[in-house]
Protein backbone atom coordinates (compact mmCIF):
# COMPACT_ATOMS: atom_id res chain seq x y z
CA UNK A 1 0.00 0.00 0.00
CA UNK A 2 1.49 3.33 -1.06
CA UNK A 3 0.61 6.82 0.13
CA UNK A 4 -0.13 9.70 -2.22
CA UNK A 5 1.86 12.69 -0.93
CA UNK A 6 0.01 15.37 0.98
CA UNK A 7 -3.30 14.05 -0.27
CA UNK A 8 -4.03 11.16 2.09
CA UNK A 9 -5.00 8.62 -0.54
CA UNK A 10 -3.50 5.14 -0.33
CA UNK A 11 -3.30 2.74 -3.24
CA UNK A 12 -2.15 -0.80 -3.98
CA UNK A 13 0.23 -1.61 -6.82
CA UNK A 14 0.17 -4.83 -8.83
CA UNK A 15 2.61 -5.76 -11.60
CA UNK A 16 5.49 -3.72 -12.98
CA UNK A 17 5.25 -3.63 -16.75
CA UNK A 18 3.20 -2.50 -19.72
CA UNK A 19 0.57 0.21 -19.70
CA UNK A 20 -0.42 1.75 -16.36
CA UNK A 21 -4.05 1.40 -15.24
CA UNK A 22 -6.00 2.82 -12.30
CA UNK A 23 -9.00 0.80 -11.05
CA UNK A 24 -11.63 2.84 -9.20
CA UNK A 25 -14.02 0.90 -6.97
CA UNK A 26 -17.69 1.58 -6.36
CA UNK A 27 -20.01 1.64 -3.36
CA UNK A 28 -19.65 -0.77 -0.42
CA UNK A 29 -16.13 -1.55 -1.66
CA UNK A 30 -12.47 -0.83 -0.97
CA UNK A 31 -9.37 -1.49 -3.04
CA UNK A 32 -9.39 -5.05 -1.66
CA UNK A 33 -12.53 -5.83 -3.72
CA UNK A 34 -10.49 -5.52 -6.91
CA UNK A 35 -7.67 -7.87 -5.87
CA UNK A 36 -8.61 -10.66 -8.29
CA UNK A 37 -9.15 -8.20 -11.15
CA UNK A 38 -5.84 -6.46 -10.46
CA UNK A 39 -3.90 -9.74 -10.24
CA UNK A 40 -5.38 -10.87 -13.54
CA UNK A 41 -4.32 -7.63 -15.23
CA UNK A 42 -0.91 -7.48 -13.53
CA UNK A 43 0.50 -10.15 -15.84
CA UNK A 44 0.36 -7.57 -18.63
CA UNK A 45 0.05 -4.13 -16.99
CA UNK A 46 1.03 -2.11 -13.94
CA UNK A 47 -2.17 -1.69 -11.95
CA UNK A 48 -2.94 0.89 -9.24
CA UNK A 49 -6.00 0.42 -7.01
CA UNK A 50 -6.74 3.35 -4.66
CA UNK A 51 -8.97 3.30 -1.61
CA UNK A 52 -11.47 6.10 -2.06
CA UNK A 53 -11.83 8.47 0.89
CA UNK A 54 -13.24 7.05 4.11
CA UNK A 55 -12.28 3.47 3.22
CA UNK A 56 -9.27 1.22 3.72
CA UNK A 57 -6.24 3.27 4.74
CA UNK A 58 -7.13 6.45 2.85
CA UNK A 59 -7.98 9.64 4.70
CA UNK A 60 -11.37 10.62 6.11
CA UNK A 61 -14.14 12.36 4.23
CA UNK A 62 -13.70 16.12 4.52
CA UNK A 63 -16.45 18.69 5.07
CA UNK A 64 -16.13 19.77 1.45
CA UNK A 65 -16.57 16.22 0.14
CA UNK A 66 -18.21 15.84 -3.24
CA UNK A 67 -17.67 14.84 -6.84
CA UNK A 68 -15.02 17.53 -7.32
CA UNK A 69 -12.97 16.11 -4.43
CA UNK A 70 -13.18 12.61 -5.90
CA UNK A 71 -11.98 13.92 -9.27
CA UNK A 72 -9.10 15.74 -7.56
CA UNK A 73 -8.12 12.53 -5.76
CA UNK A 74 -8.15 10.54 -9.01
CA UNK A 75 -6.13 13.26 -10.72
CA UNK A 76 -3.52 13.11 -7.96
CA UNK A 77 -3.21 9.34 -8.38
CA UNK A 78 -2.79 9.74 -12.14
CA UNK A 79 -0.18 12.45 -11.69
CA UNK A 80 1.89 10.44 -9.20
CA UNK A 81 1.74 7.14 -11.07
CA UNK A 82 1.87 8.44 -14.63
CA UNK A 83 -1.16 6.33 -15.54
CA UNK A 84 -3.36 7.37 -18.43
CA UNK A 85 -5.87 4.52 -18.34
CA UNK A 86 -8.81 4.32 -15.93
CA UNK A 87 -11.44 1.69 -15.17
CA UNK A 88 -14.36 2.56 -12.89
CA UNK A 89 -17.20 0.45 -11.52
CA UNK A 90 -20.62 1.89 -10.60
CA UNK A 91 -20.08 5.14 -8.64
CA UNK A 92 -16.39 4.77 -9.49
CA UNK A 93 -17.48 4.79 -13.14
CA UNK A 94 -19.41 8.02 -12.55
CA UNK A 95 -16.28 9.62 -11.09
CA UNK A 96 -14.12 8.34 -13.93
CA UNK A 97 -16.52 9.57 -16.61
CA UNK A 98 -16.80 13.01 -15.01
CA UNK A 99 -13.03 13.12 -14.55
CA UNK A 100 -12.53 12.46 -18.27
CA UNK A 101 -14.18 15.84 -18.90
CA UNK A 102 -11.65 17.59 -16.66
CA UNK A 103 -8.42 15.56 -16.74
CA UNK A 104 -6.67 15.42 -20.13
CA UNK A 105 -4.23 12.79 -18.84
CA UNK A 106 -7.02 10.19 -19.14
CA UNK A 107 -6.35 8.69 -22.58
CA UNK A 108 -8.42 5.52 -22.31
CA UNK A 109 -11.48 5.09 -20.15
CA UNK A 110 -13.46 1.94 -19.33
CA UNK A 111 -16.66 2.29 -17.31
CA UNK A 112 -18.88 -0.46 -15.96
CA UNK A 113 -22.50 0.64 -15.57
CA UNK A 114 -22.35 4.16 -14.11
CA UNK A 115 -25.66 4.82 -12.27
CA UNK A 116 -26.29 8.19 -13.90
CA UNK A 117 -29.55 10.10 -13.97
CA UNK A 118 -31.30 9.28 -17.22
CA UNK A 119 -34.87 9.54 -18.50
CA UNK A 120 -37.18 9.42 -15.46
CA UNK A 121 -34.95 7.22 -13.31
CA UNK A 122 -33.68 8.58 -9.99
CA UNK A 123 -30.76 6.26 -9.14
CA UNK A 124 -30.57 7.46 -5.52
CA UNK A 125 -34.25 7.49 -4.61
CA UNK A 126 -33.29 5.15 -1.75
CA UNK A 127 -31.26 7.82 0.07
CA UNK A 128 -33.93 9.43 2.33
CA UNK A 129 -34.92 6.08 3.86
CA UNK A 130 -31.25 5.07 4.10
CA UNK A 131 -30.37 8.26 6.02
CA UNK A 132 -33.24 7.77 8.46
CA UNK A 133 -32.20 4.20 9.16
CA UNK A 134 -28.59 5.19 9.72
CA UNK A 135 -29.63 7.99 12.06
CA UNK A 136 -31.63 5.46 14.07
CA UNK A 137 -28.64 3.11 14.29
CA UNK A 138 -30.27 0.54 12.02
CA UNK A 139 -27.20 -0.17 9.88
CA UNK A 140 -28.37 -3.55 8.61
CA UNK A 141 -31.70 -2.07 7.51
CA UNK A 142 -29.85 0.79 5.78
CA UNK A 143 -27.77 -1.73 3.86
CA UNK A 144 -30.89 -3.60 2.73
CA UNK A 145 -32.36 -0.29 1.58
CA UNK A 146 -29.35 0.42 -0.64
CA UNK A 147 -29.34 -3.07 -2.12
CA UNK A 148 -33.04 -2.99 -2.93
CA UNK A 149 -32.80 0.61 -4.11
CA UNK A 150 -30.05 -0.24 -6.58
CA UNK A 151 -31.88 -3.21 -8.04
CA UNK A 152 -30.84 -6.19 -5.91
CA UNK A 153 -32.86 -8.63 -3.77
CA UNK A 154 -36.08 -7.35 -5.31
CA UNK A 155 -38.07 -10.46 -4.46
CA UNK A 156 -36.63 -11.12 -0.98
CA UNK A 157 -38.71 -9.68 1.90
CA UNK A 158 -36.92 -7.20 4.18
CA UNK A 159 -38.03 -9.15 7.21
CA UNK A 160 -36.18 -12.20 5.91
CA UNK A 161 -32.91 -10.60 4.85
CA UNK A 162 -32.30 -7.91 7.50
CA UNK A 163 -31.59 -10.29 10.43
CA UNK A 164 -29.14 -12.22 8.27
CA UNK A 165 -27.34 -9.00 7.33
CA UNK A 166 -27.19 -7.99 11.01
CA UNK A 167 -25.66 -11.35 11.91
CA UNK A 168 -23.17 -11.08 9.05
CA UNK A 169 -22.03 -7.68 10.30
CA UNK A 170 -21.45 -9.05 13.80
CA UNK A 171 -19.42 -11.98 12.52
CA UNK A 172 -17.44 -9.75 10.17
CA UNK A 173 -16.46 -7.42 13.03
CA UNK A 174 -14.94 -10.27 15.06
CA UNK A 175 -11.40 -11.59 14.97
CA UNK A 176 -8.18 -10.14 13.66
CA UNK A 177 -8.21 -8.42 10.29
CA UNK A 178 -5.52 -6.75 8.15
CA UNK A 179 -4.91 -3.15 9.16
CA UNK A 180 -6.41 -1.88 5.91
CA UNK A 181 -9.57 -3.97 6.22
CA UNK A 182 -12.81 -1.97 6.55
CA UNK A 183 -15.52 -3.99 8.31
CA UNK A 184 -18.77 -4.45 6.44
CA UNK A 185 -20.74 -2.43 8.98
CA UNK A 186 -18.43 0.56 8.60
CA UNK A 187 -18.75 0.49 4.83
CA UNK A 188 -22.52 0.96 4.91
CA UNK A 189 -22.38 4.68 5.89
CA UNK A 190 -19.97 5.35 3.00
CA UNK A 191 -22.88 4.79 0.64
CA UNK A 192 -23.92 8.38 1.36
CA UNK A 193 -20.68 9.42 -0.39
CA UNK A 194 -21.64 7.36 -3.43
CA UNK A 195 -25.11 8.90 -3.37
CA UNK A 196 -23.57 12.37 -3.28
CA UNK A 197 -21.37 11.57 -6.28
CA UNK A 198 -24.40 10.39 -8.25
CA UNK A 199 -26.53 13.37 -7.19
CA UNK A 200 -23.85 15.85 -8.23
CA UNK A 201 -23.49 14.17 -11.63
CA UNK A 202 -27.08 15.05 -12.53
CA UNK A 203 -27.38 16.50 -16.01
CA UNK A 204 -27.97 15.55 -19.65
CA UNK A 205 -25.88 12.71 -21.02
CA UNK A 206 -25.11 14.86 -24.05
CA UNK A 207 -22.41 16.66 -22.08
CA UNK A 208 -20.23 13.55 -22.38
CA UNK A 209 -19.82 14.31 -26.08
CA UNK A 210 -16.85 16.37 -24.87
CA UNK A 211 -15.00 13.27 -23.62
CA UNK A 212 -11.97 12.83 -25.87
CA UNK A 213 -10.66 9.62 -24.32
CA UNK A 214 -11.15 6.31 -26.10
CA UNK A 215 -14.03 4.81 -24.12
CA UNK A 216 -15.20 1.27 -23.42
CA UNK A 217 -18.73 0.83 -22.07
CA UNK A 218 -19.09 -2.41 -20.12
CA UNK A 219 -22.24 -3.98 -18.74
CA UNK A 220 -23.66 -7.27 -17.58
CA UNK A 221 -26.39 -9.28 -19.22
CA UNK A 222 -28.08 -9.77 -15.82
CA UNK A 223 -27.77 -6.19 -14.59
CA UNK A 224 -30.78 -3.99 -13.70
CA UNK A 225 -32.61 -2.57 -16.70
CA UNK A 226 -32.03 1.07 -15.76
CA UNK A 227 -28.23 0.58 -15.90
CA UNK A 228 -28.60 -0.84 -19.40
CA UNK A 229 -30.66 2.22 -20.36
CA UNK A 230 -27.85 4.50 -19.16
CA UNK A 231 -25.38 2.65 -21.39
CA UNK A 232 -27.89 2.92 -24.25
CA UNK A 233 -27.96 6.67 -23.68
CA UNK A 234 -24.19 7.05 -23.47
CA UNK A 235 -23.28 4.95 -26.50
CA UNK A 236 -24.46 7.38 -29.22
CA UNK A 237 -23.07 10.39 -27.33
CA UNK A 238 -19.46 9.46 -26.65
CA UNK A 239 -17.31 10.27 -29.69
CA UNK A 240 -14.78 7.41 -29.40
CA UNK A 241 -16.69 4.48 -27.97
CA UNK A 242 -17.29 0.78 -28.16
CA UNK A 243 -19.56 -1.34 -26.02
CA UNK A 244 -19.38 -4.86 -24.65
CA UNK A 245 -22.10 -6.77 -22.76
CA UNK A 246 -20.77 -9.67 -20.68
CA UNK A 247 -22.89 -12.81 -20.69
CA UNK A 248 -24.11 -14.43 -17.50
CA UNK A 249 -23.05 -11.68 -15.07
CA UNK A 250 -24.54 -8.64 -13.38
CA UNK A 251 -23.44 -5.32 -11.92
CA UNK A 252 -20.64 -6.65 -9.70
CA UNK A 253 -18.79 -8.78 -12.24
CA UNK A 254 -15.51 -6.93 -11.53
CA UNK A 255 -15.68 -7.63 -7.78
CA UNK A 256 -13.77 -10.50 -6.17
CA UNK A 257 -17.12 -12.25 -5.64
CA UNK A 258 -18.12 -11.87 -9.29
CA UNK A 259 -16.38 -12.93 -12.51
CA UNK A 260 -13.45 -10.50 -12.67
CA UNK A 261 -11.65 -12.66 -15.21
CA UNK A 262 -14.36 -11.77 -17.75
CA UNK A 263 -13.86 -8.06 -17.10
CA UNK A 264 -10.07 -8.46 -17.20
CA UNK A 265 -10.24 -10.10 -20.62
CA UNK A 266 -12.05 -7.07 -22.07
CA UNK A 267 -9.79 -4.57 -20.30
CA UNK A 268 -6.71 -6.41 -21.52
CA UNK A 269 -7.87 -6.03 -25.13
CA UNK A 270 -8.91 -2.41 -24.68
CA UNK A 271 -5.91 -1.02 -22.76
CA UNK A 272 -3.34 -2.93 -24.79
Amino acid sequence: METLGATDIRYRTFGDGGEKIVLLHGGMQTSRNFTRLALSLATTFTVYVPDRRGRGLSGPVADDYGLAREIDDLGAVLDQTGAGNVFGLSSGAVIALQAALALPQIRRLAVYEPPLWHDTTNPVRWRPRFEKELAAGRTAAAFVTTVKGTGGLRFVPRAAITPLVRLGMRLDARGQRPVDYTPFGRLVPTMRQDATVVEQSDGPLTRYAAVQAETLLLGGERSPAYLKRVLNGLEPVLPHVRRVTLSGVGHLAADNRGRPELVAAELRKFFR
